[in-house]
């Protein structure tokens, strides 16, 4: 089973491939795609999604798993969020994978046991249950990360 974590967002998306293997996740590939803070919105959706479609057409993944939007304060930046999590979405059934959704808490319990567990808790147990994550792996790459340990836990 092989499946590519998303970290949605149109500023870093945080993407993560990876499959299990002999009962063990492994990480193939992960990276953090980042968009020119000058551009506009749509050509800023539109590079990530060029980028994300060169990972998915490259990796061929029977699933993308995508973090549900979490509301904070800027509904700007949600609607943004929202619609760069759209593109995902359709290019994830354009090449025919499945896709999963998971909740910030959901994804948090799956990597450490704990749904209100923070940044630090989750980076720490991700080091261990993955252990070859670049060592300047960003943020949404750590995200993108425990969304798939997430997807990989879930599968039957």
């Amino acid at each position: 089973m092989k499946v590519i974590g998303v970290d949605p967002g149109y500023d870093r998306l945080g993407v993560a491939v990876m499959e299990k293997d002999g009962g063990k996740e492994r990480l193939i590939f992960s990276t953090c795609i980042l968009t020119d803070k000058k551009a506009a919105l749509p050509e800023r959706i539109g590079e990530a999604g060029a980028q994300f479609r060169s990972i998915i057409s490259e990796h061929r993944p029977d699933q993308v798993a995508i973090e549900t939007l979490f509301f904070n304060k800027n509904q700007k930046t949600a609607v943004a969020v929202a619609e760069a999590r759209g593109a995902i979405i359709f290019l994830a059934r354009e090449y025919g994978a499945a896709v999963k959704e998971f909740g910030p808490a959901e994804v948090k319990v799956a990597v450490t046991g704990y749904g209100k567990s923070d940044k630090t808790a989750v980076t720490d147990m991700l080091r261990r249950l993955v252990p070859n994550i670049p060592l300047k792996a960003m943020d949404d790459e750590y995200d993108a990360i425990a969304v798939a340990v997430t997807a990989l836990a879930h599968h039957r």
